[in-house]
């Protein structure tokens, strides 16, 4: 189980609105690696709620899939 704690860093982490990039998930379904998405959420067991670009609405599992915060690259 995970703690409050944890959760509570995550919800920091990843608040809604959040981009990221996909690197590694443990799902026959899984978008593929590099796929960008929107957090809308992290629940009570820790999962992080990503709405994925390419339609998928698999959540990232604390743990056991891997993402990162995709900041767009901006020329000035």
């Amino acid at each position: 189980m995970i703690s409050r704690e944890i959760i509570q860093k995550l919800k920091e982490t990843y608040p809604v609105g959040t981009r990221v990039k996909l690197n590694q998930m443990e799902d026959d379904q899984a978008p593929p690696a590099g796929t960008l998405g929107t957090v809308y959420g992290v629940d009570a067991i820790g999962s992080i709620l990503v709405k994925w670009d390419n339609g998928s609405m698999l959540n990232v599992i604390f743990r056991v899939d891997r993402i990162e915060i995709y900041r767009a690259k901006v020329e000035i």
